[in-house]
């Protein structure tokens, strides 16, 4: 307690009854002799009004960013990973991707058009590949037991390089070798053929001037793999013993 009459220190504030309040007021630094704002009921004030000034801002900067958000595009480099235009374009690459297999398996028929085999013909068929191979209905059947196996791609590739070597025009030559390279050849192909490494080489010095013969040794592999690895076990399969019967039971009863 200070006695009545003593004068007050620098900082002190008297009371309403004339008592001290017991707490020093500190001077702001860089002022003279202003006393700041020490109540706490002036403290929350002051807060609350800097709130309500800032809510309306981050509001509308929030929903700038809802708007910016909704409305994203591949210039957007914050939000690429799901930009819906990023979609947008994976989904029309893949649908060009798809369409353009569609194109190419359209290009190769189903069957080549053939007659119906005879009885005689199916019997030759078991007696040598090159039987089975010369005919069209014999290679239609070998294909559909190839396709059973997931191994057509080697009777494609042979068809094509067959198709290659009728071809004269030099212009058509170059295209359809790229084609076969791209289809067969490359190893970014789903329906890439089994090729060894001397005969990629080949291929690929042929490929600088492309004429009818550049596939011939990797034609000529593939036609060997088929003889020795499908071939025999397209003998004892049930499309061609079902063929085979079939058109005995046509003949007993012709």
């Amino acid at each position: 307690m200070r006695m009545a009459g003593e004068p007050l220190s620098l900082g002190e504030e008297p009371t309403a009854n004339g008592c001290d309040q017991g707490k020093d007021f500190h001077l702001a630094p860089g002022t003279d002799g202003e006393i700041p704002m020490g109540s706490e009921r002036m403290e929350m004030r002051k807060r609350q009004m800097s709130v309500a000034q800032e809510t309306p801002s981050s509001t509308q900067a929030q929903h700038g960013l809802g708007n910016r958000a909704s409305n994203a595009c591949c210039f957007c480099w914050c939000c690429c990973c799901s930009c819906s235009c990023l979609t947008v374009r994976n989904q029309d690459e893949e649908r060009a991707r798809r369409t353009s297999h569609e194109l190419r398996a359209e290009s190769i028929p189903n069957c080549e058009e053939s007659p119906t085999p005879t009885l005689e013909e199916v019997n030759a068929w078991a007696q040598s590949f090159d039987k089975l191979m010369i005919t069209p209905a014999g290679r239609n059947a070998f294909r559909e037991f190839l396709r059973t196996e997931f191994s057509e791609e080697n009777m494609l590739f042979w068809m094509a390089c067959e198709e290659l070597k009728q071809e004269s025009n030099k212009s058509v030559i170059e295209e359809k070798a790229r084609l076969i390279y791209e289809d067969y050849i490359s190893i970014l192909s789903p329906k890439e053929v089994s090729l060894d490494s001397r005969v990629r080489e080949v291929i690929n010095r042929n490929m600088l001037e492309p004429s009818q013969h550049t596939f011939d040794d990797a034609q000529l592999q593939i036609y060997t793999l088929m003889h020795r690895d499908s071939y025999p076990r397209f003998m004892n399969s049930a499309i061609y013993k079902d063929l085979l019967q079939s058109l005995s039971e046509k003949s007993i009863k012709a």
